[in-house]
């Protein structure tokens, strides 16, 4: 079993876990996991094929070792993927509210896993429905149709599948993963574009608006400005975090204005350690197209 190795030493105190849980698709994703060593495993399809990457924190710095023939390609990478390229000092600011979320987000940076596809098809997935309904969508569509990951991992781990496996499944998988036509045809869709070379026009894609193409970019570039506009909770937490109240999403822009280039960190800081509203009201329902 071939691997690859080396130790990555941060030139700042590195929160690993906080950094990259956005790429974490629930619970069960197969994909992703997280091992009772404190190391984080990820599957991944590279530019040279499917991949295992294992970050570990060592006394050194950080350990990135590699599997598959995208191993090599992921440790070279795995700096990136923690924040390498990241600086939150670009947000300068004297509100005491966002400095305050800055102090409690020690180590926290934005990662770039520079896979624009594989970060596009669960943002597609995940489209007006619950967190609940999607995890559950990409861990059976990973399963049925991603390869096994490389490497001494859990049998259950899977790489993603590349957009011309996505473009050939059978639409009775789309609807036995629970996912209904419309979604379906917006990741088929996106098949027809390169989407590595070009992800900043992904809005072109019929189906793929504002909200898809910023969840998209915050993970795949590490593009801090990206704010999801169209979110149920986001605008709700940014509103409480920041004013004290909910707003919708002009009153989110408008908070988050003087952060221009920022606004994307900005939002990450107040999911992540700000307050959220009281919740009112029943939660949103799991639909299950499955049972239609």
């Amino acid at each position: 079993m071939n691997e690859v190795s080396r130790v990555w030493v941060p030139p700042w105190v590195l929160d690993i876990r906080g950094t990259v849980e956005c790429l974490h698709r629930g619970s069960g994703d197969p994909a992703m996991r997280y091992a009772p060593d404190g190391s984080i495993w990820r599957a991944c399809h590279t530019p040279d094929g499917p991949g295992t990457l294992r970050l570990l924190a060592v006394p050194e710095g950080v350990r990135g070792t590699g599997w598959g023939p995208g191993g090599p390609w992921l440790v070279e990478h795995f700096p990136e993927l923690i924040g390498a390229l990241d600086d939150p000092e670009e947000l300068r600011t004297d509100d005491p509210v966002v400095n305050g979320l800055v102090q409690r987000a020690r180590g926290f940076r934005i990662c770039r896993t520079g896979r624009v596809w594989e970060a596009l098809v669960p943002a597609i997935l995940e489209q007006k429905v619950v967190g609940t309904e999607a995890f559950r969508a990409w861990r059976y569509l990973l399963r049925r149709f991603g390869e096994p990951a490389p490497g001494p991992v859990a049998a259950s781990m899977r790489v993603p599948p590349p957009p011309q496996v996505w473009a050939q499944i059978p639409s009775w998988e789309w609807h036995r993963s629970g996912i209904e036509p419309v979604r379906m045809r917006t990741i088929r869709g996106a098949t027809s574009m390169d989407v590595e070379r070009h992800p900043d026009k992904l809005t072109v894609l019929r189906g793929v608006g504002p909200w898809t193409a910023a969840e998209t970019r915050m993970r795949a570039v590490g593009d801090p400005d990206a704010v999801p506009v169209g979110d149920f909770h986001i605008p709700r937490v940014v509103g409480q975090t920041l004013a004290g109240s909910p707003v919708d999403d002009a009153g989110m822009l408008e908070l988050l204005e003087p952060f221009a280039g920022q606004r994307g960190r900005v939002v990450r800081l107040c999911v992540r350690y700000g307050e959220w509203p009281q919740r009112k009201g029943p939660r949103m329902s799991v639909r299950d197209y499955r049972s239609l």
